[in-house]
C-alpha cells in the first residue's frame, strides 16, 4: 500500500504528527500494533492522565531534564495553552489543579484519548490498528519500504513515534530504537526516568503505603567532599513508603535528576553515596520545633514515650521513629532530657535512608535516553541524515519532571513532526 505520510505508533506524539501531517494536507496513514490507540495515554496520571502543565515558556523549560534547548521550536508552534485549546475544540474539557497540572474535567483518560482519536480523523488521517513494524528501509528513490505483519507500505515520508521502553505492555518495546540503529542513527543509553528508588534500610518496609504531605525532600552524593556541592536535589510536597523503598511526585523527580547525574558521570547506586533525607517538618526550625515537642512531651508526660507521639506523627511511622531516636520507648514522655528531645528533633529534620536503586525500566514512566538530538532537525524533525524520516515523542532523548511536561513534549513534537512532513511532501511532489 502506498502513501504519502506513514506516521508509525499511535500514541500521544503519532496522533499527533497523524492529525497535523493530513490536515495540512498530506495523504497520511496511522499505523498502530494494538487495537486501540494511546494505551500509555490511558493509564498516566493513574487513569486521569495528567495531560499538560498551564505554564510559561520559562517554567516549562525549567522542568525539562534532558535536552531542553531542543524544544524550543516545537514548543513555540504548540506549547500548553495551545494544546489547552486543541483538546477542547475536539470535546474535552479540561480543568487545572495543584501545580497548574491539566487534566480531564471527568478525570478519565480515555477522554483525552477519543478527544485525540476524533482530531485525527477530523484532519483526515487514516488509521489501521492491530498491525506490528517489522522492518524500515530506505529504497533506491529516497523513499521508504515498511514491512509490517500485515503487507509491506511504501511512503516518502515516514514519522517514527514508537515511544520508548517503560511500560511495554503498552506497545513502548524499543521497537523504534531498533529501526533506529538499524538505519545508523545513535541512540543513547536508555534509563528509567520517573521511577521509584529503592532503599537500603529494612526499616523503610514497615511503612509501606504511607503517604506523606509536604515534606521537603533532599539528595546528597557522599561522593562530593564539599557541602554545597553534596546537595543534588531537594523540593517540598508528597512522597509514599512502599515494599521497596519510595515513590511519589517528589521521589519520581528526584530520580530523573540523579538518573541524569548517573548517565554524565557514568555511575550508579553501587557505592550508596546517595542519601535521601526527610525534613518531616518542614515548618518549623530546630527552635520552633523543640518548642512543640516540649509542649507534645508534657500534655503526654504520664505516657510511655512510645505512645507520645501521636500528634507529631502518622501511626505507621511511630514505631520507626521510636526505634531510630535511641530513646527507651518504656520511658515517661515527661522524663525525657533535653538530649533526648534534642536528638528526637534532629531526627524529624533529618529522617535519613541510603538508596540503592531504581525499580526496573519496564516500571518507568517515561525512558530517558533515546535517539541523540543530534541527529534531528529541531525546527522540523526530521532525522539530518535521512530526508523524509521524521521522529517525535519518547523515542527521542527528550524528557522532563513529572507534572504533564512529558505528554507536552510528545504533543508538540509530535506535531511539529507532522507539519514538517508536510512541507516535506509538498516539495516532494
Amino acid at each position: 500500500m502506498k502513501t504519502e505520510v506513514l506516521v508509525i505508533g499511535a500514541g500521544a506524539a503519532g496522533m499527533m504528527a497523524a492529525a497535523r501531517a493530513s490536515g495540512d494536507g498530506a495523504d497520511t496513514i496511522l499505523l498502530e500494533r494494538n487495537e486501540k490507540v494511546g494505551r500509555k495515554i490511558g493509564i498516566t496520571g493513574k487513569g486521569r492522565c495528567n495531560v499538560t502543565n498551564c505554564c510559561d515558556s520559562r517554567a516549562f523549560m525549567n522542568k525539562v531534564v534532558t535536552n531542553g534547548k531542543f524544544l524550543y521550536s516545537a514548543l513555540k508552534e504548540l506549547d500548553p495553552e495551545g494544546m489547552m485549546k486543541l483538546l477542547e475544540s475536539c470535546g474535552v474539557p479540561l480543568k487545572v489543579e495543584r501545580g497548574q497540572r491539566v487534566f480531564p474535567a471527568s478525570d478519565r483518560s480515555f477522554d483525552i484519548i477519543d478527544g485525540l482519536l476524533r482530531y485525527v480523523k477530523k484532519q483526515g488521517g487514516r488509521l489501521v490498528t492491530g498491525t506490528t513494524v517489522r522492518n524500515l528501509s530506505v529504497l533506491k528513490d529516497g523513499s521508504f519500504s515498511v514491512k509490517t505483519d500485515k503487507g509491506t507500505y511504501e511512503a516518502p515520508c515516514v514519522i517514527l513515534c514508537t515511544g520508548g521502553v517503560s511500560y511495554p505492555v503498552t506497545g513502548s518495546d524499543g521497537t523504534g530504537h531498533m529501526l533506529a540503529r538499524e538505519l545508523g542513527l545513535e541512540v543513547t543509553d536508555l534509563r528509567p526516568g520517573l521511577i521509584p528508588f529503592t532503599i537500603r534500610e529494612e526499616w523503610c518496609r514497615e511503612m509501606m503505603g504511607l503517604s506523606l504531605k509536604n515534606v521537603k525532600v533532599s539528595i546528597r552524593d557522599a561522593s562530593q567532599t564539599k557541602p554545597k556541592k553534596q546537595l543534588v536535589y531537594e523540593d517540598t510536597g508528597e512522597m509514599l513508603f512502599t515494599h521497596f523503598g519510595v515513590s511519589g511526585p517528589l521521589i519520581l523527580s528526584a530520580s530523573s535528576v540523579l538518573q541524569s547525574l548517573n548517565r554524565k558521570n557514568q555511575r550508579d547506586y553501587a557505592d550508596g553515596s546517595y542519601t535521601l533525607h526527610i525534613d518531616l517538618k518542614p515548618g518549623l526550625d530546630e527552635e520552633q520545633l523543640d518548642r512543640r515537642l516540649l509542649e507534645d512531651m508534657d500534655k503526654y508526660k504520664a505516657r510511655d514515650f512510645r505512645h507520645s507521639l501521636d500528634d507529631l506523627l502518622p501511626r505507621t511511622m511511630i514505631p520507626v521513629v521510636v526505634r531510630l531516636s535511641r530513646i527507651d520507648p518504656l520511658k515517661k514522655a515527661g522524663d525525657l532530657t533535653k538530649e533526648e528531645r534534642k536528638r528526637l528533633g534532629a531526627l524529624l529534620k533529618d529522617f535519613a535512608m541510603t538508596i540503592t536503586g531504581t525499580r526496573p525500566v519496564e516500571e518507568a514512566i517515561v525512558t530517558m535516553g533515546g535517539v541523540s538530538v543530534k541527529e534531528m532537525d529541531p525546527s522540523t524533525m526530521m532525522v539530518k541524515m535521512i530526508p523524509g524520516l521524521f521522529m517525535a515523542g519518547e523515542l527521542l532523548d527528550l524528557d522532563a519532571f513529572t507534572g504533564g511536561f512529558n505528554l507536552q513534549i510528545a504533543f508538540s513534537t509530535g506535531n511539529l513532526a507532522g507539519k514538517g512532513a508536510a512541507e516535506y511532501i509538498n516539495k516532494y511532489r
